[in-house]
């Protein structure tokens, strides 16, 4: 739009045209924008979506000596999904906040049917 001649907003021209890696908004929707937000309900959903996942482990899942409760990759992605296509990302994510664990760097129907998932 800065380059649209004929566009005449003056928020547009008024903002630099490129941010360097030392800007702390750099890389980062403006602040206020419908991107922001977006980005926003995207971070709350997939939130909720990990949260759907650790109820569903620990439903499915048996309780061990250690008292976590694990499941097979094969049962978990039987049972998620009929809720959501995205088991192995959301899987990804809940690793990631520490609140599974599972051995390897992904997981793959068939080939990592029995890999144990643990929640943490």
């Amino acid at each position: 739009q800065r380059k649209n001649p004929f566009s005449n907003e003056e928020r547009l021209a008024s903002k630099p045209v490129h941010t360097h890696r030392g800007d702390p908004t750099y890389g980062r929707p403006p602040e206020g924008s419908k991107t922001e937000q977006r980005g926003k309900d995207a971070h709350s959903h997939v939130g909720k979506e990990v949260e759907e996942l650790c109820l569903i482990i620990r439903s499915t899942g048996e309780r061990g000596e250690d008292g976590h409760v694990s499941v097979t990759f094969r049962q978990l992605f039987e049972t998620y999904v009929t809720i959501s296509n995205k088991v192995v990302g959301i899987l990804l994510r809940a690793r990631k906040h520490g609140l599974v664990h599972f051995e390897g760097e992904m997981l793959w129907q068939g080939k990592d049917d029995d890999v144990i998932i643990t929640l943490l």
